[in-house]
């Protein structure tokens, strides 16, 4: 029995990938584009393999959604 849980190792996989990524000062909010966050999640989602692509969409959908209220920049907190 595995104890990995794959949507959290994929979520800290996708907050360091902002705080690399983005341009904010560090100690910032670690913005980044939510056409760069929809990639690299996306990407790491389908090579996981246990998170399924109906998952992967409807988490990204919510992640949209909070992302075009902050001029399409994706938050840490949003996730």
């Amino acid at each position: 029995i595995s104890c990995r849980n794959p949507l959290q190792s994929l979520l800290s996989s996708m907050k360091q990938a902002c705080e690399i990524l983005t341009r904010d000062p560090e100690g910032g909010a670690a913005r980044i584009p939510f056409e760069t966050f929809s990639f690299l999640y996306s990407y790491l989602a389908s090579i996981d393999g246990e998170i399924s692509e109906t998952e992967t969409k409807a988490f990204l959908q919510g992640i949209q959604e909070q992302a075009d209220q902050h001029y399409g920049m994706v938050l840490i907190r949003h996730f």
